[in-house]
């Protein structure tokens, strides 16, 4: 049986959507339709560079009944409202992270998706990496003993120009934080990903650096219910940046994750990878520097699971967790 092409329009048309086009345009079983954005100016832009309708508004997308799917690639405070008015508009969507800045509107979102009977996910492509996971296989199989520590290390810079080059990025309103809710949110869902889920024990919130509304250096202590302890750092004024990094280390062996990649893995004493040989990709100082074959791979799972031949493996529920620990370490 052939598989149905997915018509999809996308919603906001700055630096990410470029990422979710190209990820589309990759996929025989998706095709890019329409873009929609509050400028004309980067909407005409934005469709002529990939040939495809300019939709005078985001209702006017949700109205055309060809689009299937929306990617949804708006400031972060718009993320809940623009995903339920797809969804009540029948429409299956794909939304960056964050979901929401807070959990009510996440319930929002869920109960939008259930109404509808629409499926939904929250971009997390950084599961579909290899390296990711094996990490997870080895965690389910117990590979690594009894795990002590679970720790993320976030340490990122971004410029004064990075928050000045928009009125929305770095306000409590529309980014909703800063080193954790925007720039960091991938590295908490990895780790509760791999090590499940945690409570926050203290942590403490600082605007060390940039002149902005949210924190840019945190640092939380975290307990896991599989009994290890943690730390989150997350920083966007260490310079000059630094990639991302997973420890999850036990009792009969350890690894380490420096961004998607293996650096370190040990298992019963034997080491089995140790270096990464291979030239990282990462976000450490850019937050566009990464590839769009992972939103590939979720968009594709997304597809399958529309025409019921895969398990949708990020939706709602799963979007949510990080969004939530988030919240559990501002304190609100």
């Amino acid at each position: 049986m052939s598989q149905k092409v997915l018509n999809f329009g996308i919603l906001g048309c700055g630096a990410i959507a470029d990422f979710h086009a190209k990820a589309i345009g990759s996929l025989s079983n998706a095709k890019l339709v329409g873009a929609a954005d509050n400028s004309p100016l980067r909407a005409e832009q934005f469709a002529e560079k990939y040939s495809v309708k300019k939709y005078e508004s985001y209702e006017k997308m949700l109205s055309d009944e060809s689009v299937d799917a929306v990617c949804i690639c708006t400031p972060s405070g718009f993320h809940a409202q623009n995903a339920i008015d797809a969804l009540n508009a029948g429409k299956h969507v794909v939304l960056e992270k964050p979901m929401a800045l807070n959990s009510a509107d996440i319930e929002r979102v869920i109960t939008a998706t259930k109404e509808n009977n629409r499926l939904l996910t929250v971009i997390s492509q950084l599961r579909f990496s290899k390296d990711i996971k094996r990490v997870k296989e080895l965690v389910e199989q117990n590979a690594f003993g009894k795990i002590v520590f679970c720790d993320l290390y976030m340490k990122y810079w971004r410029s004064v120009e990075y928050y000045a080059s928009s009125d929305w990025k770095g306000t409590l309103k529309f980014d909703g934080g800063g080193a954790l809710m925007n720039q960091g949110i991938h590295g908490v869902d990895l780790l509760l990903y791999l090590a499940g889920d945690a409570k926050v024990l203290c942590s403490k919130n600082k605007t060390a650096f940039h002149d902005i509304e949210v924190e840019d250096a945190s640092v939380s202590m975290l307990e896991f219910k599989n009994g290890a302890m943690g730390v989150i750092e997350g920083s966007t004024c260490a310079c000059p940046g630094f990639e991302r990094k997973i420890e999850i280390i036990g009792t009969e062996g350890s690894v380490i994750l420096r961004e998607n990649k293996i650096e370190k893995l040990v298992i019963a004493g034997e080491t089995l990878i140790d270096g990464i040989t291979e030239e990282l990709a990462g976000t450490a100082n850019d937050p566009t520097a990464m590839s769009y074959e992972l939103h590939a791979l979720q968009l594709n799972n997304l597809i399958g699971a529309v025409n019921g031949e895969e398990e949708l493996l990020i939706d709602c529920v799963e979007g949510s967790r990080a969004v939530k620990l988030i919240e559990e370490i501002y304190g609100r």
